[in-house]
């Protein structure tokens, strides 16, 4: 899928460019590997990790990358993992050098498209309740507070918002 993504700095817009969301195959740990380093607040995952998630027919890892690049470059990468009609986003994180130019946002709606496709209802997530930046993008499309989880994170420690987002609004059933 390739997605035109509006680049800003500064909040004003400039050119526009294509990246390409797909899904993740084991060639593309490399990559993920180096925009997790460059993230200190990505999840620190091996490739044993990714690679697992990619052969589990509940997992998906998807990535984002520019083509015009020879090869491609991946700019970021989102990894989620299925159960039944819940879905949990289990590690996200975009190249501090591509921020702000709509890599999270495509990421994130390549893996709600995917995820409605396979009967998925609800997506959790966790997010240090210090990252501003990441919870304005989860709020941006449709995340909202689910709970808080108490000394979550460590190095540093540090709570955790718990937010979900309903991909199926529940059915509300009329008194008969």
């Amino acid at each position: 899928m390739l997605a035109r993504v509006c680049q800003t700095a500064g909040g004003s817009p400039r050119d526009e460019s294509f990246v390409k969301t797909r899904l993740a195959t084991k060639n593309d740990l490399h990559g993920i590997l180096t925009v997790q380093q460059k993230c200190p607040e990505a999840a620190r995952w091996l490739a044993a990790d990714y690679e697992r998630l990619i052969d589990d027919p509940g997992g998906k890892v998807l990535v984002a990358e520019l083509p015009t690049m020879d090869p491609p470059k991946i700019l970021g990468f989102a990894a989620f993992h299925r159960i039944i009609d819940e879905v949990e986003l289990r590690n996200m994180a975009v190249d501090p050098d591509h921020r702000e130019q709509g890599i999270g946002r495509a990421l994130l709606e390549l893996a709600r498209d995917r995820m409605l496709e396979a009967g998925a209802k609800r997506v959790f997530l966790e997010v240090r309740i210090t990252n501003k930046a990441a919870q304005s993008l989860y709020y941006s499309v449709g995340f909202a507070i689910h709970s808080i989880r108490k000394d979550y994170y460590r190095e540093p420690s540090e709570d955790a918002l718990v937010l979900s987002m309903e991909l199926y609004p529940p059915t509300v059933l009329s008194p008969v």
